[in-house]
Parts: structure tokens; C-alpha cells; sequence
């Protein structure tokens, strides 16, 4: 008697490829999502479906087609096609696919494709050895990642493939797709005959959060615990589905750029005074388990930046709720994070802070104003500073006068009357 009769091919002695493998698309008119770049009339899409040598790199969050597009890519151009991951991938891997594709070319004059899955993570000696073989037209690179290229791929080979952005599934584009997981006899799972109404479904798409794989992997997950139960016909309801998914997937990688995306929108949102924008963005940093040291650095540089003298509190605060994170961890710092960052978001604006140091780092550093500092001005704190040199002697002691009100030049007489600090009083509190 067979374990998991359901679950194997009786053709061969293997188990079946996952759902989420077997229900990849065939034809690109299958392809759901990415009408943006795939749609008809599409420049990506006349280019890939043409016979063209140009190389690209696909940049997008998983389960977005990635693989599929590039496998339909290669169908389509009738190339030989090599697949390797980047995970367990190394020069002499690379080079086996190089001496291949010299061997295809030679015999039947047909070009090769190599597929590089999550490309970022070859390091700099293996994306050099791509590159000539590139350039002389030997392959035809086509690379995939999660993260952004222009952080992980060297600049010499993004300068030779165009990089083209995907974005995850939509709601509808993942509720299509389980309705042909579901009812696809061929390739589905529509011999097993599994109930499972619109709430469930809507569960799995809502958890899902765009990513094609995933919905397909809890639909399989479904199916093997519908396999276990006595229910008569097989169904799966709402509470079924929560307790096999437990949590939702998060879109957020704290290694790569979607840390620094994030960080982006949570400090855009607290300039903006959107307070319940940015309360979202650090929820999904909290959700994902973030740094809060990360998180506090980030709002005190925001409480400087963008709130400044306009409310001198926020910077206090910020500094308090970090103080507060180094000492309660989380869950507990998700509470003074969350009193700080409305704080912060509601508070006045001023910039100025900021505006005035980096014009004068520019002034320094760029336009060459690097200049000495005016003798009435120099330290006379030392023998022979003020008799011998003259220092000191033309300064006027500021509280020598009534209110401190003294015409003295403080800045060097090449930038006499140089302004760098400019206030915006109608931000500030009354």
C-alpha cells in the first residue's frame, strides 16, 4: 500500500513537481501580471519574443514571474537553454555553461541563454567572468534578483543588460491563478476535487501578498491536509486556512534594499506630518522583527533634519524613545517608537538646520571658500598670541555692550555678508 497515493506520479518512481513548478505558465499568453512590461505592444515584450541577442537582468519581489519570463524567453528564441542559481553557482560552473554554449554554436549554430536565479548573490569574481563572453556575443545573459541591481550587480555588467523591473501580482492576478490551480486537471489539482469557498480563497490571496508561489504553496498545503482529514468531499474553510499559514507573507528583505525602501517611506512620511503613514512604516519594520536601534536612529535624524528649532522637543523625544529601545527591546520599544514617530509627524517644520551646514560644506569643500580665520578672532590663550602677533586685539567682548548688541564681522572678510541660515517663521510654533 502506498504512503501518499495522491501524491505520485504512477509513470514514474518520482514524486510530483510541486504545484507551484507545474502550473508555471507554458505560453505567454498564460503569463498573469506584468502588462506593464508584457502586454501587447510592449518594447519588452517585441524585443524578447524577436530573435535578439540583448542581455537583461529581471528585478522584482519573489513569486513575480522572474523564472517564467525568462524560461518563456528562451522557448520563444529558440536558444539552448542553461539554468544555474547563484546560491551554489561558481566560476568553473559558469565556465562549463561557456564551453557548452561554444560547442552548440559550432554544431548547429544556435545560440545559448544563460539564467543566472538571484544573480546579486554572485560575488564580483564570477560576474567578471561573464563579461566577455557577453560582449563577444557567446550567451545571452539573462539574470534575476530580488534586490536592486544598482546595489549588487557590478556596474561593468549592468552596463551591458538592461534592467527591467516587475512588480508582485495583483489580488485579481492571484485569484485567477488559484482558480486555475484549483480546477486544472492537467497540471492542477482539479482530479482531487477540493471545496474550498470565496472567503478561504480570499484568505490565501490576502496572505499571499502578491507572490504567485506562495498562493500556489498553500493551496498545495491545503490539499495535503485535506488528504488527512474525514470530511467527505475534501474542503478547507477560513479557520483551516489560518492554522496552516499561521502568519502573512511580509515583502521585506532587512539585508537588501527594501531595509533602506522602507526607512525611505517611514522618514518621507514623518516630514510630510502624515502621522498615520508613518505609523504603518514602522509597523512593518517592527513586523519583520527591524533593528529598533535602526528605527530610533532614524527618527532622531528626522527630529534634527526636518523638524529642527521649529520644535527643539522632537529631538529630545527621539532621543529619549532610542534611550527606551536600548533598554525595553521589543515588543515593549514598539511603544515609545510609536509615541515619538506621531510626535515627530505632527510636530512643525524647519529644515534650515540642515540647508545651512551642507551650503557651507559646499561653499568649503566644493567652490574652494576655505579660508584662514580673521586675527580678532584667533585663540589668545597662549604666550605671545595677543603682543607678538596681534591677536585678539580688534575683538569685541559681546557682553562689554548693552544687550550684547556689538558690530563685530565673525565670518572671514572674503565671505563678509555670506548668509546661510535662513528661517521660515510661520513653521514655528506660537
Amino acid at each position: 500500500m502506498e504512503l501518499f497515493p495522491d501524491f505520485q506520479d504512477k509513470t514514474t518512481n518520482f514524486p510530483l513537481a510541486p504545484l507551484a513548478d507545474r502550473m508555471r505558465p507554458r505560453k505567454l499568453k498564460d503569463l498573469l501580471g506584468q502588462t506593464k512590461l508584457m502586454g501587447e505592444g510592449k518594447p519588452f515584450r517585441i524585443l524578447t519574443t524577436g530573435k535578439t541577442n540583448f542581455s537583461f537582468i529581471l528585478w522584482g519581489p519573489p513569486g513575480s514571474g522572474k523564472t517564467t519570463i525568462a524560461r518563456l524567453v528562451s522557448r520563444m528564441s529558440e536558444n539552448e537553454f542553461h539554468e544555474i542559481s547563484a546560491v551554489n553557482a561558481g566560476v568553473s560552473e559558469i565556465r562549463k555553461v561557456i564551453n557548452q554554449a561554444k560547442k552548440t554554436w559550432s554544431l548547429s549554430r544556435r545560440g545559448s541563454i544563460l539564467f543566472v536565479d538571484e544573480i546579486h548573490r554572485l560575488n564580483k569574481t564570477q560576474q567578471d567572468s561573464v563579461l566577455p563572453h557577453i560582449e563577444n556575443g557567446t550567451i545571452r545573459l539573462i539574470g534575476s534578483t530580488t534586490e536592486n541591481p544598482s546595489f549588487e550587480v557590478i556596474p561593468s555588467l549592468r552596463s551591458r543588460c538592461q534592467v527591467f523591473r516587475l512588480e508582485a501580482l495583483s489580488r485579481n492576478d492571484i485569484r485567477s491563478l488559484l482558480e486555475r490551480g484549483l480546477f486544472d486537471k492537467e497540471y492542477g489539482l482539479g482530479n482531487d476535487s477540493i471545496e474550498m469557498d470565496s472567503d478561504a480563497r480570499d484568505l490565501i490571496i490576502f496572505y499571499a501578498n502578491g507572490d504567485a508561489r506562495k498562493a500556489l504553496n498553500i493551496l498545495e498545503a491545503v490539499r495535503d491536509f485535506s488528504c488527512f482529514t474525514k470530511k467527505v468531499p475534501r474542503s478547507a474553510g477560513v479557520k483551516d486556512i489560518e492554522g496552516i499559514i499561521q502568519s502573512v507573507s511580509v515583502l521585506y528583505d532587512k539585508g537588501g534594499s527594501e531595509h533602506y525602501d522602507h526607512a525611505s517611506a517611514f522618514q518621507k512620511s514623518m516630514r510630510g506630518s502624515d502621522p498615520d503613514a508613518a505609523i504603518y512604516w514602522l509597523a512593518k519594520m517592527i513586523s519583520v522583527g527591524e533593528s529598533p536601534r535602526f528605527i530610533a536612529r532614524r527618527l532622531i535624524v528626522t527630529a534634527a533634519e526636518d523638524v529642527g528649532n521649529a520644535d527643539p522637543m522632537a529631538l529630545i523625544i527621539a532621543n529619549a524613545a532610542a534611550d527606551s529601545c536600548e533598554k525595553l527591546g521589543w515588543p515593549e520599544a514598539r511603544i515609545p517608537l510609536s509615541q515619538a514617530v506621531i510626535y515627530i509627524a505632527q510636530a512643525p517644520k524647519d529644515n534650515s538646520s540642515i540647508v545651512a551646514v551642507d551650503n557651507a560644506l559646499n561653499d568649503i569643500q566644493h567652490k574652494g571658500k576655505s579660508f584662514s580665520v580673521p586675527d580678532h578672532l584667533k585663540d589668545t590663550h597662549y604666550s605671545d598670541s595677543r603682543d607678538k602677533y596681534g591677536y585678539g586685539k580688534e575683538y569685541k567682548y559681546p557682553h562689554d555692550y548693552p544687550n550684547n548688541e556689538v558690530e563685530q564681522d565673525y565670518l572671514p572678510d572674503e565671505l563678509k555678508g555670506s548668509r546661510y541660515v535662513f528661517f521660515n517663521k510661520k513653521k514655528y510654533k506660537d
